[in-house]
C-alpha cells in the first residue's frame, strides 16, 4: 500500500477518539480524558481530514458515535479508532465499558458494554488501513464486584488476544493480552505519551513506530508493561504521516494550524484548554478570541461562587431564625443574604454579558475566516490561471518557431485566442462526480435518499438546502467540483434535522414527544391542555324538540284560574276558572255599568 500524495488526489484519513474517565459506578480514572485529548491533537496536527474527539460517553452515545464514524469511513483510505478507559474480557471476547455501566452481574456485560467487534465493523469500509488502538487494559474494578451467574464463566485479567480476519487491519493493546496497563504518575499514561512521540513521524512505518512505542513503555514502567500489536500488513511501508514533496505551488495558510487548535480548545471549553492555547499563541486574532472565552468562563465561575455564597447566607439566616437568635443577628444575616443575592444577580448579568461578547467574537471569527478562505482561493485561482496562460504562451511560441515563415505570420488576434483557450476538463466522470456530491450531501444532513449517481429533483432540492444554510450559491441543476469541495470543507451537519409531527429533534435523532396526563400534542407540535367538550345537541334532539313544540301549540288550552277577584254586596270572591272580570248593565238602571263575572 502506498500513501504518497499524488498531484490530483490525496488519501483521505479519518479518526475517532474516545476517552472515558467519569464512571458512575466505579472510581474516576485520572488519565483517559487527558490521553484522548492528547492523541486527538496528534491526529489533527498529522493532517487527518476528520478527527472527532469525544469524552465520557454513555452506552447509547458510544453506539451512535461508532455508527456515524462508520459512515465517514466509506470514502476513507485510512480509518483509526483510539479508545482510553475501562475494558473487560468475558469468555475470550473483549468489551469496552461506557461511563453509565453498572455491571452488577456477568450477564450485564452483553447489555451495558460495547463489543470490540463493533469498532472493527466501523473501520471495515476503509480501503487501505484499519487501525484500532485500545488503551483499555487497566485493572478493572467491575470484575471484583461482579456476581457470577455461572461458576464456569471466565472473566480474564486485561483483554484477550485478538486476531483480525480482515486484511490490512491492526489492533494495538496498551498491554499484552492477559496483563494490565499503568496510568503512570503524570498527566498522561506512558502508552499515550509514546504514541504521540512516534506515530506522527513522517514516513515512519507503523510497525516500526509501534516497536518504538513498546520500547519506551517498557523503559517507563520498569519492564512491567509491554504493548502488543495484533494483525498484519503487506510488504510496503505504511506510515501514519507521509513525507510530503516540496511544495512548488501556493502555500497553505499558516493560520490553519492555529485555527485547528482553537477549534479543539473550543470543543473542550475548559480553562486549562484556553490557557494552554494562549500559552502557545499569546498574540493575534485567535488569541483575542481565546481571551474572550476565558472571560466567559471566569464570569461563570464568579456566578457559581456568588450562588454558593448566597445559598450559604440563606442557610445561616434560617439557622439563626430556628435558634431564636436576637433581632440584630437576624437583621445582619438577612442583610448578608440580600447582599449575596445581589452579588449573584450581578454575576449572572456579567456572565450573560461575557457570553454575548464571546458569541459575537465567535461570529466575527467565522466571518473573518470565510473572508480569508475566499481571498486565498481567489489568489490561488489567479496564480493558477496566470501559470496556465504563461505555459500556453510558451508552448505557442515554440510551435510558431518550428513552423515556416508564412505560418508565423498568423494574426495577433488568433494567437491571443489560442492562448486563452480553456484548459482540459477534469477526467472525473459525471456519474462519479454526482455520486460524490450526493454522498457529501447525505453526510451534512441535506439529503436522505441514497447516492445513486442520478442527479434528479431530490438531489437538486438538497443542494438548494445546502445553499440556504451554508450561504453558498452553487447551480443546483448539475453537480460541480466546486460544490463537492465546499461540501467536504464542512466538518458536520449543515441542514437542520426536520422531524414529523409528534416528534422533535434531539441531537441527530428524532424522538417522540411525550405529554403528561391531561395534555396532548397540539397543532404547533407542543404539549397543550385537553379542553373539555361541551355537550352538543344532535339533529335527533332538535327534531324531537320541534315535534313537542308543535304538539303543545296545536293542543287546546286548559282553563286556568285568572287570579282576579270580584266584589258585591255579598262580599268578595275569586273569579271562577274559565271566566274573566268584565262589566254588565245594572239591573235597575241599564245605562249604568257594574263589575260582573263573564263566562264563555
Amino acid at each position: 500500500m502506498g500513501f504518497a500524495c499524488g498531484p490530483a488526489h490525496a488519501d483521505r484519513r479519518v479518526a475517532l477518539v474516545i476517552g472515558n474517565s467519569a464512571y458512575k459506578s466505579a472510581p474516576k480514572l485520572g488519565n483517559p480524558v487527558n490521553d484522548a485529548t492528547l492523541v486527538g491533537g496528534m491526529f489533527k496536527k498529522a493532517g487527518f481530514d476528520s478527527v472527532d474527539v469525544r469524552l465520557d460517553l454513555s452506552a447509547s452515545e458510544m453506539r451512535r458515535m461508532l455508527r456515524e464514524f462508520a459512515g465517514r469511513t466509506r470514502d476513507a483510505d485510512m480509518a483509526v479508532i483510539y479508545y482510553a478507559g475501562h475494558g473487560i474480557e468475558l469468555d475470550g471476547n473483549n468489551y469496552l465499558i461506557p461511563t453509565d455501566a453498572t455491571l452488577e452481574t456477568d450477564g450485564d456485560v452483553l447489555d451495558e458494554t460495547i463489543p470490540v467487534e463493533r469498532a472493527l465493523f466501523a473501520v471495515e469500509p476503509a480501503k487501505q488501513l484499519r487501525l484500532i488502538i485500545l488503551d483499555a487494559c487497566r485493572d478493572n474494578p467491575f470484575s471484583k464486584t461482579m456476581k457470577r451467574t455461572l461458576a464456569s464463566r471466565a472473566i480474564g485479567r486485561g483483554l484477550a488476544k485478538v486476531e483480525p480476519t480482515s486484511p490490512n487491519t491492526m489492533i494495538a493493546f496498551a498491554a499484552k493480552a492477559g496483563s494490565t496497563a499503568s496510568d503512570g504518575d503524570s498527566r498522561n499514561s506512558p502508552f499515550a505519551v509514546a504514541l504521540v512521540e512516534h506515530l506522527p513521524k513522517p514516513g515512519l512505518d507503523l510497525r516500526k513506530a509501534f516497536g518504538f512505542v513498546r520500547d519506551d513503555v517498557l523503559k517507563a514502567t520498569g519492564y512491567k508493561q509491554e504493548p502488543y500489536v495484533y494483525g498484519s500488513l503487506g510488504g510496503d511501508d505504511v506510515p501514519l504521516v507521509v513525507v510530503k514533496p516540496v511544495a512548488t505551488g501556493p502555500q497553505a495558510n499558516p493560520q490553519d494550524a492555529i485555527r485547528r487548535d482553537y477549534e479543539l480548545a473550543l470543543q473542550l471549553a475548559t480553562r486549562d484548554a484556553w490557557e494552554a492555547f494562549l500559552a502557545a499563541y499569546p498574540d493575534g486574532f485567535y488569541a483575542n478570541l481565546a481571551k474572550g472565552q476565558l472571560n466567559k468562563i471566569g464570569a461563570e465561575e464568579t456566578r457559581v461562587a456568588a450562588e454558593q455564597k448566597a445559598r450559604a447566607a440563606e442557610q445561616e439566616k434560617t439557622r439563626l431564625i430556628a435558634e431564636r437568635a436576637q433581632k440584630a443577628e437576624q437583621e445582619k444575616a438577612a442583610a448578608a443574604a440580600k447582599a449575596a443575592e445581589e452579588a449573584r444577580i450581578a454575576a449572572e448579568k456579567q456572565k450573560q454579558i461575557e457570553q454575548a461578547k464571546a458569541e459575537a467574537a465567535e461570529r466575527e471569527r467565522k466571518v473573518a475566516e470565510a473572508a480569508a478562505a475566499k481571498a486565498l482561493a481567489e489568489k490561488q485561482a489567479a496564480e493558477k490561471a496566470k501559470a496556465e496562460l504563461a505555459a500556453k504562451l510558451a508552448a505557442e511560441k515554440a510551435e510558431q518557431a518550428a513552423k515556416p515563415a508564412a505560418d508565423r505570420q498568423m494574426p495577433e488576434v488568433e494567437q491571443k485566442v489560442a492562448a486563452l483557450s480553456p484548459a482540459p476538463a477534469s477526467t472525473l466522470s459525471a456519474a462519479d462526480l454526482t455520486k460524490s456530491v450526493q454522498s457529501e450531501l447525505r453526510r451534512v444532513g441535506c439529503l436522505s435518499a441514497a447516492a445513486d449517481g442520478d442527479w434528479n429533483g431530490t438531489s437538486q432540492r438538497s443542494l438548494t438546502l445546502f445553499n440556504k444554510y451554508a450561504g453558498t450559491q452553487f447551480d443546483v441543476k448539475l453537480a460541480s467540483v466546486d460544490a463537492l469541495d465546499a461540501l467536504k470543507a464542512k466538518p458536520g451537519r449543515v441542514c437542520p434535522l426536520v422531524c414529523n409531527f409528534g416528534f422533535k429533534a434531539d441531537g441527530d435523532q428524532c424522538v417522540k414527544i411525550t405529554c403528561r396526563a391531561g395534555y396532548r400534542v397540539g397543532d404547533d407540535n407542543e404539549c397543550e391542555k385537553i379542553q373539555e367538550k361541551k355537550p352538543v345537541a344532535t339533529r335527533e334532539d332538535s327534531r324531537r324538540r320541534d315535534t313537542d313544540r308543535k304538539q303543545t301549540e296545536g293542543a287546546p288550552s286548559t282553563p286556568q284560574a285568572s287570579g282576579q277577584m270580584i266584589c258585591n254586596n255579598a262580599g268578595c270572591r275569586p273569579i271562577a276558572k274559565g271566566c274573566r272580570l268584565g262589566t254588565a248593565n245594572h239591573p235597575s238602571n241599564p245605562a249604568a255599568k257594574i263589575p260582573a263575572e263573564i263566562c264563555n
